[in-house]
This record gives structure tokens, sequence and C-alpha cells, in this order.
């Protein structure tokens, strides 16, 4: 049986993460699919950023699946569930800021379509909305950290000082009873400014991620105004969120 489409790009995804560079040939026998359908799948995933499509094959240009922000978000059919109830409360004409990661270009995806303006420092997220014509879209500059092609630094924070949204759509690598974490120094300088121009502040996250810190400190947990999660979440932390005055959206996965 032939694999699933998301679960074909994943196995791509790994083996050019592992290897560093892969031959169209090696990834058509690895995955058993056709040259057009690796091509395909090779288009689409230069699209978001993750490689980069060379002669005869893909280089990996993305950050590494085993230290990635989102690396155990949920399976792809999951994600989607949960990204789509992130982007229904969205309604046509609001402007929504958003982060870089996985989940939030999972997000954008599911906006596509939508009447909107969308400010982002995330190239993959630009990439796939610039085509969308009903999508006013921002692009805010800065250093561009190749791992994950996010805008960040002094540039970016100065950008957003002049920006104000309905909405901030954000991913977070840890959230405790002290408040949120991200992974990288300058890109939690950065998502503070952006708190700043939002009106609310959703996060969108995975269940695995409570109780769990990392490098760089964000908020305090009442600082967010809203979380989407996997239904996965505890009993013990649906209290601690709502206890803190946050509303809480949980997906059936």
């Amino acid at each position: 049986m032939s694999m699933l489409l998301d679960e074909r790009r994943e196995s791509i995804l790994k083996i050019v993460e592992n290897k560093g560079f892969v031959s169209l040939v090696d990834l058509m026998d690895s995955v058993g699919a056709s040259e057009s359908t690796i091509r395909r799948d090779l288009e689409y995933l230069d699209g978001i950023g993750q490689i980069r499509r060379t002669r005869g094959g893909a280089a990996y240009s993305g950050e590494s699946l085993a230290t990635f922000e989102d690396r155990s978000f949920m399976s792809s059919r999951q994600k989607r569930q949960v990204a789509k109830a992130v982007a229904d409360m969205i309604s046509p004409g609001e402007a929504v800021l958003m982060d870089g990661g996985t989940t939030t270009l999972e997000v954008a995806r599911q906006l596509a379509g939508k009447q909107l303006q969308v400010v982002t420092n995330s190239l993959p997220i630009a990439n796939l909305l610039v085509n969308q014509p009903q999508i006013d879209l921002m692009l805010i500059g800065g250093f561009l950290f190749p791992k994950t092609g996010v805008a960040l630094g002094k540039t970016a924070v100065d950008s957003l000082k002049s920006v104000h949204v309905r909405r901030l759509i954000i991913s977070v690598g840890g959230i405790t009873e002290g408040g949120l974490y991200n992974s990288n120094m300058l890109l939690v300088e950065t998502e503070q400014q952006m708190f700043e121009a939002a009106e609310e502040v959703i996060v969108v996250t995975d269940s695995t991620k409570f109780g769990h810190s990392a490098l760089a400190y964000l908020c305090p947990l009442n600082t967010v105004d809203h979380i989407v999660v996997d239904d996965g979440i505890t009993e013990e932390w649906k209290t601690v969120i709502q206890d803190a005055g946050i509303e809480l959206t949980i997906v059936e996965t």
C-alpha cells in the first residue's frame, strides 16, 4: 500500500535531513513513489522552506527535526484539526499576526481563501500566502534565522512597533505555571513585541508542552488570552489554565 501524502512528505523530509542531500532516484527507491510524485513533494517542501531543490535531488535547509520547536506536536492529521480550530476563530476582514513554526504554518494553510490582513516574520508563511489574492500580506524584516526562516532581532522588533492587529497566533516551546517559554533569546524578544501589537493572544500548542520549560522565558501565564490544544491535556492542567483566567479550547484529535 502506498504511503499517504503527509506520511510520504514527512518521510522524505526525514531522509533529506539525515543525509543533508539526497538524489531524486534515492528518494524514489526509499518511499516507493514515482519521479513525478517525488518532484511535486520536493516542490511543496521547498515552498515551505524545509528543503532546497537542487539539480537531481534535494538539500536540507530547515531546522533539525530533532530540535525543532514543534517536533512532537502531533501527527499531521491531528495538527490540521487543531490548526483548523484556530483558523475558524478568525473572521474575514481581521488583521492577524503570526510567528514562525510548523504549528502556525499549518494555521496559515487553513486560513487560505479568507479575506484577511496577515502580518508575519516567517518566510515559509509568507511564501504560502503570497499568492492568495484575498490576503493582504505584510512581511516583517530583520535578522533571518537560517534554520527556520524567521526574521528576528532589533529590526524585527522596531518594525513591529508600528503594527496593530486584532489577534496574535503564536506557538511556544514550553508552558509551566510560571509562564511560557521558547527556544531562542532573539525569538522571545521579537515575540514579546508581538504581544504589544495584538489585542488578543492565541497560543496554539500540543499537550506535551505543558509542565516543561525551554531556554528563554517569554511571559507570565496570564499574559495569554486563549490556548488551543489537543485533547491530551490533563485535568490538572485544565484547572491551572482556567484558574489563570485563560480561555481554553480543547480539540478532539
